[in-house]
C-alpha cells in the first residue's frame, strides 16, 4: 500500500498544470518576485524600464550566471562547491600571466585555462567520490589551493591591453533601438541554453537528478553514480574556468582578489531560482532567473542613489533565507502522509 501511493501521487502530480506542482513554487515565487521588483523600479525611478536596464544584468553578472549554472548540476546532484570563486580568481591571473607576460595566443591560453579548471574540478571529484569526504571539506580545501596559487603567480594586479582580447572585451551586438550584448553575455546565454538542454534532455542530466534524489536509489537503478559525481564537478570547474575568461574580458585584468565570495552569490542564485539545496530538484533556466534577480537588486540601490552597497547582502541575505523556509515548509508537505 506504502509502495503504491507515492506512484500514485507522483502520477496526480505529472497531471496537474506546472503552476500547481509544489516543486515549481520557489521558481514561480521568483519569477513574480523579479516582475514586482521590475515594477517598483519603473514606478520609483524614471527610465528603469528601458531595454538596456535589464541588458545590464546580464552584462554585468554574466561571469555569476555561467559559475551558477555549473553549481546548479553540484547541488542538484547533492552537493556543493566552495571552490568556484577562487578558481575564477585563478583563471584570470594565468590567462593574463600567459598573455600578457608571456606572450601567448589567447586562445591557446584560453584553452589551457578551460583544461586546468576542469581537470582541477574532476580532481576533487574523485576525491569526494572515491574517498567518500565531505564536498564542503574538499571543495574548500580547493578554495584555499586554488586563491593561494593564483597569489603565487602574482601578488599584483596583472592589467591586459593585448589587441585581439581587448577588441573582444568591447565588441557589442547591436539589437536596436540603441541596446546591445556584450560577448561575455552571449557567452553567458549560451552555456545557460547548453545546461538546460544537458539537464533535461540527457541520460547525465537524468542521472544528476536521480543521485540528487537518492544516490542509494540511483545505485539500485544501475545507474553509473561514481562517474556522474565526477562529471558534475569537472563541469563546474569548467564554468568556473569560463567564467573567469568573461570576467577576464570583463575587467580587462587578472588578480587574486577577483571574484571574492563568488561562491556564495551563486549558492544564492540556484537557491533563488528554485533548486533544492538538498539535491534532487530544480532548473537551470531557474538558475538564470536567480541571477537576474540579484542583478536586479543591486540595480535598484545604484538607481537609489543613497542606499549604501551592503544593503545588496542584506536584501540576498533574507532572500535566501526565505527561500530556504519555502524549500523546507513544501518539502515536509510532500512527505507528509
Amino acid at each position: 500500500m506504502n509502495a503504491v501511493a507515492p506512484a500514485a501521487t507522483s502520477a496526480a502530480a505529472g497531471r496537474r498544470p506546472w503552476w500547481r506542482r509544489r516543486a515549481q513554487v520557489p521558481l514561480l515565487v521568483t519569477l513574480v518576485l523579479f516582475v514586482a521588483m521590475a515594477g517598483a523600479g519603473g514606478v520609483l525611478y524614471h527610465g528603469f524600464l528601458t531595454p538596456q536596464v535589464f541588458l545590464n544584468l546580464l552584462i554585468d553578472n554574466a561571469f555569476l550566471c555561467i559559475v551558477a549554472v555549473g553549481m546548479t548540476f553540484v547541488i542538484l546532484a547533492g552537493g556543493i562547491d566552495l571552490s568556484v570563486g577562487a578558481v575564477v580568481a585563478f583563471s584570470t591571473v594565468l590567462l593574463a600571466e600567459l598573455v600578457q607576460r608571456h606572450g601567448w595566443p589567447p586562445l591557446a591560453a584560453i584553452a589551457l585555462v578551460l583544461a586546468v579548471g576542469t581537470g582541477f574540478g574532476a580532481g576533487m571529484g574523485v576525491l569526494i567520490q572515491r574517498f567518500r569526504l565531505q564536498p564542503f571539506v574538499v571543495t574548500l580545501a580547493g578554495m584555499f589551493l586554488a586563491r593561494g596559487v593564483a597569489t603565487l603567480i602574482s601578488v599584483d594586479s596583472i592589467d591586459i591591453d593585448q589587441p585581439w582580447l581587448a577588441a573582444v572585451a568591447n565588441l557589442r551586438l547591436p539589437l536596436g533601438g540603441g541596446s546591445m550584448l556584450s560577448v561575455g553575455a552571449l557567452i553567458a546565454l549560451a552555456v545557460v541554453a547548453a545546461g538546460a538542454l544537458l539537464a533535461g534532455a540527457s541520460s547525465f542530466g537524468r542521472t544528476v537528478y536521480a543521485i540528487g534524489g537518492s544516490e542509494s536509489s540511483a545505485r539500485l537503478m544501475g545507474l553509473p553514480v561514481d562517474a556522474t559525481v565526477v562529471r558534475v564537478y569537472a563541469l563546474s570547474g569548467f564554468c568556473a574556468a569560463l567564467a573567469g575568461v568573461v570576467y577576464t574580458l570583463y575587467m580587462l585584468s587578472g588578480y587574486s582578489q577577483h571574484a571574492l565570495g563568488l561562491e556564495l552569490d551563486a549558492i544564492a542564485a540556484v537557491v533563488i531560482g528554485g533548486t533544492v539545496l538538498a539535491g534532487g530538484s530544480g532548473y537551470v533556466l531557474g538558475t538564470l532567473l536567480g541571477v537576474l534577480v540579484l542583478g536586479l537588486i543591486q540595480t535598484l540601490i545604484v538607481f537609489d542613489g543613497e542606499l549604501s552597497s551592503w544593503w545588496t547582502r542584506i536584501v540576498i541575505g533574507a532572500l535566501l533565507l526565505a527561500f530556504c523556509l519555502l524549500q523546507r515548509l513544501f518539502r515536509r508537505k510532500e512527505i507528509k502522509p
